[in-house]
């Protein structure tokens, strides 16, 4: 397991996504990767009943699988306060959400997940997402993992060199947003400032990177609900982590 890094792909005008993915992996297979299957991520949440009616906010419970670990079940419980805990279980957590019908409740409308092909370019594992809710596409999620390093902050420049190599638009040099400095409370009760990119790389940071983009695009979904219709097939990139000046540039 290395360091993984997501990287939302913004789709071109009058482009599609079966389109986008077609082009994105034929310019990795010229570049000698080679297909290594196919992955499936997906999350659903529960939110927690009956809601509060004292305007506190409610509790939420993040589910998710992850076809690279299918013995396992990824959750992360958020108090609705922006605090959040992080479990790993098996299967087994699954049924134990279905009992719990009395104390959480399915957002079935928001179950979300990012599938497609896998490839293997060196010392790389590269996979092409198609993201879609509820049946719709809403976007495209490019993961890349270097699998010979496990501190971002070590290889960075390497993942975005990959990147750009394939991609065709240039990716930021900051850190993505996932790993950005953290305040964090220390033993003494102090706080203290935490560079995460500086931190060993576990899967459970893959699962809270995908919880991260997954909401950002149930956010958007929800904000244009909210300001009109969203029409099932459109797309939105959010979080897109690269340079402004060539946001619009792409390879033919």
């Amino acid at each position: 397991m290395g360091v993984t890094v997501l990287q939302p792909y913004p789709l071109p005008e009058g482009k599609s996504g079966a389109h986008i993915i077609d082009q994105l992996s034929k310019r990795l297979l010229a570049l000698g990767a080679t297909h290594a299957g196919q992955f499936l991520v997906d999350c659903e949440t529960f939110i927690s009943t009956p809601q509060p009616h004292n305007g506190a906010p409610g509790r939420a419970v993040h589910v998710l699988h992850n076809s690279e670990y299918p013995a396992s079940t990824f959750s992360i419980i958020d108090n609705g306060t922006g605090k959040q805990v992080a479990i790993v279980a098996d299967n087994i957590f699954d049924l134990l959400m279905l009992k719990m019908t009395n104390t959480f409740t399915s957002k079935k409308q928001t179950k979300i997940e990012s599938r497609g092909a896998r490839f293997e370019y060196g010392d790389f594992l590269i996979k092409l997402g198609s993201v879609t809710m509820m049946e719709h596409f809403k976007g495209i999620l490019i993961e890349i993992e270097y699998k010979s390093c496990v501190i971002l902050a070590y290889c960075w420049e390497m993942i975005r060199e990959v990147l750009q190599g394939f991609l065709g638009i240039a990716v930021g040099k900051d850190f993505p947003t996932y790993f950005a400095p953290q305040t964090i409370m220390t033993a003494m009760g102090q706080q203290q400032l935490h560079a995460k990119h500086n931190d060993i790389f576990e899967p459970m940071d893959t699962v809270k990177q995908y919880l991260e983009q997954f909401t950002n695009y149930r956010k958007h979904v929800a904000l244009m609900g909210s300001m009109g219709s969203v029409p099932g097939g459109q797309q939105v990139v959010p979080n897109v982590h690269m340079s402004p000046s060539v946001a619009g540039l792409h390879r033919p």
